[in-house]
């Protein structure tokens, strides 16, 4: 029997599994700087404050929708975060097009993207079925069993 508990650790395990799949996209492109070769997406001396400010809103969403998965099982939690699932995945879908159009194109990269665009749509499946979840009601006395 599937419990709401299951479902939680599924999602907490698929964001952090994506946040990590993206540090390292984001690793992969700086290696070439280790090796005394220009980044393809360099920026020149621009003011690129705001692309960091949306890696960081990109990056703590994530992480708040773990901390919100561990303390709450509200519906409308599950609706909002199920949702959230989705723009990410289509903001990835969207990052992997782009990348496609950069010369040259780095392949790994790609590669890199795909994977955590699937663990995305896997994410996007279980938050979906976390979010049509309905807890049956339980004794006080079994429910204190089961933890």
């Amino acid at each position: 029997m599937k419990t709401i508990t299951s479902y939680q650790t599924k999602i907490i395990t698929l964001w952090a599994t994506f946040l990590l799949g993206t540090l390292f996209h984001t690793q992969l492109g700086l290696m070439p700087l280790f090796h005394g070769q220009e980044i393809a997406h360099s920026h020149d001396s621009s003011d690129i404050s705001w692309i960091l400010w949306l890696m960081l809103g990109f990056f703590i969403l994530p992480m708040l929708s773990m901390i919100g998965t561990v303390f709450t099982q509200s519906k409308q939690f599950r609706v909002v975060h199920f949702w959230l699932t989705v723009i990410y995945s289509f903001l990835n879908f969207s990052h992997i097009a782009a990348d496609l159009f950069v010369t040259p194109i780095a392949w790994f990269q790609i590669a890199l993207m795909v994977v955590i665009f699937l663990i995305g749509l896997l994410l996007n499946i279980v938050s979906f079925q976390w979010m049509k979840y309905h807890p049956i009601s339980r004794p006080l006395s079994e429910a204190k069993l089961m933890y």
